[in-house]
Parts: structure tokens; sequence; C-alpha cells
């Protein structure tokens, strides 16, 4: 008999809901400077109006950032044989995230350093790359998690990445997906400003609430069309044990259309996530224009929410589903690592993020306020 209190099933679910947590927190605190970035060329014109839309953002970015580097150790450590198809399969994309994020905090750093107007647009169209890249390809991504990735597992269970690069991942429903990605968070980054910003910012930021969120909308109900007819899903159709050991070879795994519809008609509490995912957005345009922007972010991330929990209730338990070979596709049940290691995770975890969580708050508590023109203008040495 195990001498670790917890089931081995019930550690998979939870670490299955702290990965759902870690990217769902990653999409809402890192999502708005991601968005307010790639939206910078848009809602300021001037010198002093992107200083104060920069500026916004730039006291907290990379605390912010935290949250992704977080996520990554989390799949390492819990779901190792994830962590090794993902990045085979997604190397070059992450290594264009990996770029446009270093961009980010050379050009808060080195913007202000010259007044050239040149200098300054530069690091203006890094810091637009540095936040629209990840955006987009993080949808990229979940994109083709939807579809299938191309990897097989041998033998001795290693896993071995046969696609053919970023152009393989640049597919249509792909790149639908990062236009959902970009849509949502550039929204969410624009709520932000509203709440932020002040003058001629906050007044286009305020006007592009109501494009974004009715373009995500749109590209949702899209994808959601599409997904339920146009790319098959995946299901498990025996040798699966939620307690056994993490062997996905052990399984046997079925492929239909519309396949990843099929929990909402065994699980109905779930529809909450996609109903969130579509009404969120709408409720938010009605709050932006209310002039409620501090119930506008929260509803934004609420959508947030609904959109990455219905990627994952749709696909539960699949993790990474491979399309050349279906039974070595990724599930909570059998690509884990094992029940002590879980175990003393969750220890680490109850103890590590609650004090996370509460300095960031204490963070954003301290940073509290409006960046206003008047501030930038008194500060200029000193601020973004």
């Amino acid at each position: 008999m195990s001498s670790i209190p917890v089931d081995y099933e019930v550690l998979r679910v939870i670490w299955w809901l702290f990965l759902g947590v870690l990217l769902i927190g990653f999409a809402i605190m890192d999502g708005f400077d991601l968005g307010v970035a790639a939206l910078l060329p848009f809602v300021a014109r001037t010198d002093g109006e992107r200083r104060i839309a920069i500026n916004t953002i730039g006291p907290v970015w990379d605390g912010n950032q935290v949250w992704l580097i977080t996520g990554g150790g989390a799949i390492f450590a819990a779901f190792p044989p994830v962590y090794a198809a993902s990045f085979s399969g997604f190397y070059i994309a992450m290594f264009l995230v990996l770029a446009a994020l270093i961009l980010r905090p050379v050009g808060f750093e080195f913007r202000n350093k010259i007044k050239d107007p040149r200098w300054r647009a530069f690091w203006d169209y890094a810091l637009f790359v540095g936040g629209f890249v990840p955006s987009l390809v993080f949808g990229v991504a979940f994109g083709n998690i939807l579809q299938g990735v191309p990897f097989k597992i041998d033998s001795d269970l290693r896993v071995l990445y046969e696609g053919s690069g970023l152009w393989e991942l640049l597919n249509p429903f792909g790149i639908l997906c990062g236009l959902v990605s970009v849509a949502m968070l550039t929204t969410h980054g624009a709520v932000y400003l509203m709440n932020k910003a002040d003058g001629p910012v906050k007044e286009r930021a305020r006007a592009y609430v109501r494009v974004g969120a009715l373009a995500l909308v749109v590209l949702l109900a899209v994808a959601a069309v599409w997904a339920a007819y146009g790319i098959k899903g995946y299901a498990v159709s025996g040798g699966l044990s939620p307690n056994g050991p993490s062997n996905p070879l052990a399984k046997t795994v079925t492929q239909a259309t519309g396949q990843w519809y099929a929990n909402y008609a065994t699980y109905k509490w779930m529809i909450v996530a996609p109903a969130l995912a579509f009404l969120s957005p709408l409720l938010t345009v009605a709050l932006a224009a209310a002039g409620r922007a501090g119930l506008a972010f929260i509803t934004s991330a609420l959508g947030i929410f609904g959109v990455i929990a219905t990627a994952g209730v749709s696909m539960f338990p699949f993790l990474m589903p491979s399309d050349i070979m279906p039974q070595a596709s990724l599930t909570v049940w059998d690509a884990t690592s094992s029940q002590m290691t879980l175990f003393v995770m969750l220890l680490a975890t109850l103890v590590f993020l609650p004090i996370v969580i509460a300095y960031t708050g204490f963070a954003f508590r301290v940073m509290r306020g409006t960046v206003t023109a008047k501030q930038i203008e008194g500060n200029s040495a000193h601020l973004y």
C-alpha cells in the first residue's frame, strides 16, 4: 500500500488543474502587457502618449512574465513527456517567442536613453513585436495541439517528433487560433489602458475594446464551427488506468470529427467555460462603453478564463494528442511524473503559491493609480 495520502488519480487531476491555473494566470497577468505593447502604434501617436502607454506596464511586466516561467517549470516537473513533445515540436515557434520577449526588456530600458525620434521609434516597434508575436504564436500552438502534433513514442518511451517545422504549424486552423489569441490579449490590454492611462490614450483604448472584443467573439464562433466539422478530435477507447503507471502506449485511441465536443454531453457543467468565452467579451464592451473600466477588466479576465478553460475541458483527458500515432497521445493519466513527485510538488505549491499571489497583489496595490501626461513630463529622466 502506498504511503502517500493522496491517490495518484487525484494528484494527476490536481496538477492538470494547476497547469490550467498557471496558463490562465499567465494569459490574464502577462496578457494585458503583451496586449498594450501590441496596441502601442495604434493607441499612442506622439512620444508623450507612447510614454504614457509604456509606463502603465513598465513597472509590472517582468513580474507578470514569471507566470510563463512557472508554467514551463510545472510542465517540466509534472508532465515531462508533454514538455519533451512540445519543446521538440514547437522549437522554432518557441525560439520566435523567446526572441520577441527578449526585445521587451531591451526596449523598456533603451528607449528613453536617447531623445532621437528615430531611436525611440525603433524601440517602439520592437515593443510592438515583443507583444504581437508571442500573442500570435501562443494561439497558433494551441490550434496545432487541438489538431494533433506529429510525434511518435518508441518502445523505450522516447518522444520522436516528425514534423517539418514552422510552416507546418502555420496552417489555416492554427492561424485562426492565433488570431483569437491576438484579439483576446489586445482587448485585455486595451481595457487595462482604460484603467491606467488618461487622455487620448485612454479614449483610443476604449474605442478599440469594442473592435477587439467583437472580433474575438466572431473568431471564436468560426473556430468553434471549424472544431466541430473541420478537424478530428480524440477519444480513449480502452487500456487507460487513471491510477496506473505513466505509459502512453498502454491505451488505444480513436479519432472522429467533432469528438472534442463529447465531454459536454457527459459533463453538462463544462458548458460554463464556452459560455464565459462568448458572453464575457460582450459584457466587456458594454461596461467599457459605460465607463466601468474596473468591471470591464474583470469581465475581460473572465473571458480569457473561458477561452482557455474551453480548450482544456474539451480535450480532457488529452494534453497533447498525436496525429500520426494516436496511441502515443499524451493524457492526464499517462504523461505525469511519479506519484511521490506530484505529491512533493503539491506540498511546495501550497506553501509558495499563496506567497507569490500575495506579493503580486501587494505590488499592484503599491503601483496603483493612473499614469498621466503631467507625471511623464515631470519625470523624463526616471520613467520609461
